[in-house]
């Protein structure tokens, strides 16, 4: 990972569910990120949801993309 590169985190089951239930939404509903992109974490698969943390004037602003 290099230092400009937000950190990408893949979501676990029950997290990815709770964060489905709290906006009321679908996976599918989510942006979408390509498997192949270089920022997307070794061991993901199609359908997996990340959390993106991008560090802006001393604030972290928090991203979801589910993985296509």
């Amino acid at each position: 990972m290099h230092i400009l590169q937000p950190k990408h985190t893949k979501l676990k089951p029950n997290e990815a569910e709770e964060l489905l239930k709290k906006y009321n939404i679908s996976a599918s509903q989510l942006p979408k990120i390509r498997l192949t992109d270089p920022c997307v974490p070794e061991g993901c698969k199609v359908g997996d949801i990340l959390k993106i943390e991008r560090k802006e004037e001393g604030n972290v602003n928090v991203y979801f993309r589910v993985v296509a």
